[in-house]
């Protein structure tokens, strides 16, 4: 099930998570350019678990190394995305995304005492769960079973996640004030509020002319402002975090669709097949049309 973001950088999960509020991920970083899934953000948990390759974990602006056998567990609405570092293959890289709501509802005395303190906690971005803690053997545990069940379709299934699923949260209730807390200052909150305002503009208007004032703009800021805040989230540029997802979004076309060279170039916002053609080859390592010829 592919990852996939409407304008907002909001995971688009599937319509039915309303009937069982939680979604099910594998194998994706197979199908992303360099091993990368993007920054994106999404109103939900979501729990994640390097299975055989080392793994850069990025939340707000902190960075964090998943060895195989280690899962994060990640707040809702808070940007995020995932960078292969080692391996000799895509790491299977298993996501669950759900909403607590599996557990108990929003208005029910189980939600308010013990799910709402996590999620309104902006101090509790993620936790992670390492491999060879005692403290967290249980949690692993779980944590697999909810994969399996999931992946199976057993009888009974969703009750099994849903028991899982509490037990993940009663743990990192259990041990709230003990959690290593990041407090995000004022600034670093607005710099984020900002930087989802201009990747949105990005993700909605990548097709077309998009200038560094457009950009920032769209959050109400200096073009210096801008800059900083892709420098400080994501080390590079606001233009070449453009250029970026349109090279992104041009792999995606180049094997999903069979639409030429010319008209994928055009989709993508170039308005130069030679320069489409060369921006690719410099960000990839091989020119478009090889890269047809390999899917």
């Amino acid at each position: 099930m592919p990852i996939l973001l409407d304008h907002q950088l909001q995971e688009q999960i599937p319509h039915d998570i309303s009937a069982f509020p939680i979604a099910f991920y594998c194998d994706e970083l197979a199908a992303l350019p360099d091993h990368a899934g993007p920054i994106h953000w999404h109103p939900y948990f979501e729990i994640a678990t390097a299975q055989s390759g080392v793994l850069d974990y990025q939340v707000g602006q902190t960075h964090t190394i998943l060895e195989p056998g280690d899962s994060i567990f990640v707040n809702q609405n808070v940007l995020h995305g995932i960078r292969q570092l080692s391996g000799a293959e895509p790491d299977h890289l298993p996501i669950i995304v759900f909403s607590a709501t599996v557990v108990a509802p929003e208005n029910s005395s189980v939600y308010q005492k013990y799910i709402q303190p996590i999620l309104a906690c902006n101090s509790l971005p993620f936790v992670v769960f390492r491999h060879d803690s005692s403290l967290w053997k249980e949690v692993h545990r779980w944590i697999r079973a909810t994969y399996h069940a999931i992946r199976e379709h057993s009888d009974c299934y969703e009750l099994e996640v849903q028991r899982n699923i509490s037990c993940i949260l009663e743990a990192v209730f259990r041990n709230f004030d003990s959690l290593p807390k990041s407090e995000a200052s004022r600034v670093q909150l607005n710099a984020q509020i900002r930087l989802q305002k201009m990747l949105s503009y990005i993700y909605k208007n990548y097709d077309q002319t998009v200038t560094l004032t457009d950009i920032a703009d769209a959050a109400n800021i200096s073009r210096s402002e801008a800059g900083r805040c892709f420098q400080s989230f994501l080390g590079c540029s606001p233009v070449e975090a453009l250029i970026q997802y349109r090279l992104q979004t041009a792999q995606r076309l180049l094997r999903e669709t069979t639409l030429t060279l010319q008209e994928i170039s055009f989709a993508c916002g170039f308005h130069s097949v030679n320069y489409f053609s060369r921006q690719f080859r410099k960000r990839y390592g091989y020119s478009p049309g090889e890269k047809r010829q390999r899917k």
